[in-house]
């Protein structure tokens, strides 16, 4: 039986993150209880991540323009959505 439990410090991540490394390269094989195992596990790192490695959310602008270089767009391409510029 797998064991689960709270992940409150660092070395209880690490050891987390150890566990459910050998996972990812057999997602599509895993036995219901490997399954539920692996998805618990993602939820208490996730949770543990939120807490202690935030991520800003990005400037907005900064964000546009990155999309915008994604989809190989230009600013003549977003004038009918965002208006002319002054």
């Amino acid at each position: 039986m797998l064991t689960i439990k709270p992940i409150k410090t660092e070395q209880d991540y690490k050891q987390a993150l150890k566990e459910i490394e050998p996972l990812f390269d057999i997602e599509d094989e895993l036995t219901a209880e490997q399954a539920d195992f692996f998805e618990v596990m993602l939820a208490l790192i996730e949770n543990y991540e939120s807490k202690h490695y935030p991520i800003d959310p990005p400037d907005p602008i900064e964000a546009i323009k990155f999309r915008m270089e994604q989809e190989g767009l230009q600013v003549k391409d977003m004038e009918n959505i965002i208006g002319k510029p002054n």
